[in-house]
């Protein structure tokens, strides 16, 4: 879960712990104890909402988007020697075809 909340604040920006828990569709609470995790260790850093100060943001320092990508590099380049290992080139070319897919119901 770290990893995938990582994620979240690096592509979208800063975030509220409510905004991540339902990206995640989590409850607050796990989504809670992950960043407290994620803060002990450097990776994310909380600071308030200047619009409204109440709320405190989740923001990414420069180690966390090391840390994401370092990390994603790893995860990649195992997925694609699974792939390439595992997956007829046919097999591949549909996967390709699903990805697509799924990048379009994102956005």
């Amino acid at each position: 879960m770290a990893l995938s909340l990582l994620g979240h604040l690096h592509r979208r920006g800063a975030m509220t712990a409510g905004e991540l828990a339902t990206a995640e569709h989590l409850q607050p609470q796990s989504v809670t104890r992950a960043l407290a995790s994620l803060e002990e260790q450097g990776l994310i850093r909380r600071s308030r909402d200047e619009d409204d100060r109440r709320r405190h943001l989740i923001v990414l320092t420069d180690s966390g988007a090391a840390t994401l990508t370092r990390r994603a590099g790893t995860t990649d380049r195992w997925l694609a020697e699974a792939l390439a290992r595992e997956l007829t080139p046919a097999e591949c070319r549909v996967l390709a075809v699903a990805a697509d897919l799924l990048e379009q119901l994102q956005t």
